[in-house]
């Protein structure tokens, strides 16, 4: 009887051998920042149009901080800390809300004066401008030519014919639509800041925790430094543009400037952006120019001069470079590029990445100890 062999063992499947602890970590830690750039760029996709609404929402929480925690101090919040930021958000809302109400109401007041001009060049066609007849020279070429080409019915039906084209027609459709879409962002912007308002020392503590972890002490600082660029930039460019706004606009009513009041809102807005205020003096004083007040318009020239130059070479300066220890040229070049790749915005990011910059060139060539 031959012997019982027995089955041959089936081939035993191949196993991948465990990887060592370290290559193990390595691959690990590779995974999980991929993924973390991954979340992170489909996040910034999913939110870039609301962007610049939690930006804008930011640097108003910055600027407002120290006002926020004195009031939070005097009045301490209860269990449920609502009150207070419902109050300081209403309150930046009516900052922003009345002076538009105010300039709405005041367009609408100016809108049967501009629809009468309308129908008085349809019919009779453009007068020409008092101011050319005050010109030192060429006046009466000037309005010569003013009548001959814009001062009769046809010529002004042809002016209005254009402004009722297609083209424009669709502009101010394009308008309508970035109004409601920044109205939109604004709102936003305030329901960010509400929460920003109630849980500022949660954000606050995770910032500082998260730039400390990934960038060490340096990362703390240099967050700090572009906070206090953030706040150097509020007091510099928006407090010291209002009062600009504020000096000016009482020039413009004892100079009989139209529509002071407007023009040195105008200004005021104009002023916190670097040569702004230079275009609003420059309107007034033509303005002035056309109503044939020559001497009232060297005045608001020499007042918006004096201004402005106090504004610029010394407040600003002093400000801005006080607080964020930043020379003033930089300041102005974050200013001017930041306005150029961001907006209104801006105004408050270029300056801020500028002082991240310099301390970190300051820590690179000094030492940490040079911006201590």
């Amino acid at each position: 009887m031959p012997p019982i062999t027995k089955p041959a063992a089936p081939l035993a499947r191949s196993e991948t051998p465990p990887l060592p602890p370290q290559e193990h970590a390595r691959s690990q830690g590779a995974a999980r920042v991929l993924l973390v750039l991954t979340l992170s760029a489909l996040g910034l996709w999913i939110l870039h149009e609301f962007l610049p609404a939690l930006a804008w929402a930011l640097v108003l929480a910055i600027a407002l901080w120290p006002v926020y925690t004195r009031l939070e101090h005097r009045f301490p919040p209860g269990k449920h800390n609502i009150l207070l930021p419902t109050l300081m958000t209403a309150a930046v809302a009516l900052v922003f809300l009345v002076p538009l109400v105010i300039l709405g109401i005041q367009a609408a007041r100016e809108a049967h004066d501009v629809a009468e001009f309308v129908r008085s060049a349809e019919a009779n066609g453009v007068p020409a401008p008092e101011f050319l007849q005050h010109l030192p020279y060429g006046a009466a070429q000037a309005t010569t030519w003013w009548n001959d080409n814009l001062g009769h019915a046809q010529a002004g039906s042809d002016l209005l014919r254009r402004f009722e084209n297609h083209s424009v027609l669709g502009a101010s459709k394009n308008v309508g639509r970035e109004v409601v879409h920044r109205i939109v962002l604004f709102g936003f912007s305030l329901v960010a800041l509400f929460f920003l308002f109630r849980d500022w020392r949660t954000v606050r503590n995770q910032s500082l925790t998260a730039c400390h972890r990934l960038f060490g002490p340096r990362g703390e600082r240099v967050a700090r430094q572009m906070v206090a660029s953030v706040h150097g930039t509020v007091d510099g460019l928006v407090l010291v543009g209002l009062g600009e706004g504020f000096l000016l606009g009482i020039v413009y009513h004892f100079a009989g400037v139209p529509h002071p009041v407007l023009l040195g809102a105008f200004t005021a807005v104009a002023a916190m952006i670097p040569f702004g205020a230079a275009v609003a003096i420059a309107i007034a004083a033509l303005l002035l120019v056309a109503a044939g007040s020559v001497t009232a318009a060297l005045v608001v020239a020499g007042a918006g001069l004096v201004v402005t130059f106090v504004a610029d070479h010394f407040i600003r300066p002093a400000l801005i470079g006080g607080t964020t220890k930043l020379p003033f040229l930089w300041v102005l070049l974050g200013i001017l590029g930041g306005v150029e790749t961001f907006g209104l915005l801006g105004l408050f990011v270029g300056p801020a990445v500028m002082a991240a910059l310099v301390l970190l060139w300051r820590e690179f060539t000094e030492g940490p100890d040079a911006t201590a």
